[in-house]
């Protein structure tokens, strides 16, 4: 077995108990030792696997997801390059999907970015800002009557309605996808008047 691909896999472990920690108990109710507790293994040796200690934890739990959001709008938008309505419906499923599947990072989003030093909180939401202007870009494609800044007031409203997920209680497998229609629904029909289930 490649040690690396060992190192790799249990960072990863660390890193998504400490970002269910910060999002159940806020990110100053969680301490190193809290974090190692549940992740069996000693505060102090945390640091090996993020020198930065919580800072470093947060960072590198918020940016990447940050990066990937930006990512697949794109590719949903690049996937429709004649239809912004098949490219608004794909960036809804795609934007449902990850906020069901990521309630913790949502949470941390919403409530601990400022915790971050200025540097990584500035590229969290640049990375923020570019996602929001691949919504704005295919809403005004779909709808000529909106401006720049209404498509984006449409799109924020949107994100909220969407990221309401991390204040429901944890759906079953087979409520979910009860979840994800209505989510779906509700985001599509405030964003497109011709949506029609």
């Amino acid at each position: 077995m490649n040690p690396n691909l060992t190192r790799r896999s249990r960072r990863e472990e660390i890193l998504e108990l400490a970002v269910e920690l910060f999002a159940a108990r806020g990110y100053h109710g969680v301490s190193m030792d809290d974090i190692g507790a549940r992740a069996h293994i000693t505060g102090p040796a945390l640091y090996h696997h993020f020198k930065g200690g919580k800072e470093a934890m947060l960072a590198e739990a918020l940016t990447p997801v940050s990066q990937r959001l930006l990512d697949g709008g794109r590719q949903r938008v690049a996937e429709h390059p004649d239809d912004p309505r098949a490219a608004v419906h794909a960036l809804v499923n795609f934007h449902v999907d990850f906020a069901l599947s990521s309630p913790a990072v949502i949470a941390l989003h919403l409530h601990e970015l400022d915790r971050l030093p200025e540097e990584p909180r500035r590229e969290i939401r640049r990375l923020q800002r570019a996602y929001v202007e691949e919504w704005v870009t295919v809403l005004r494609a779909m709808r000529s009557e909106l401006s720049a800044d209404a498509a984006r007031v449409l799109a924020h409203a949107v994100f909220g309605l969407m990221n309401s997920t991390p204040f429901l209680n944890r759906q079953s497998p087979s409520e979910r996808n009860d979840v994800t229609r209505l989510l779906t629904d509700a985001a599509l029909a405030a964003l497109d008047p011709q949506y029609r289930r």
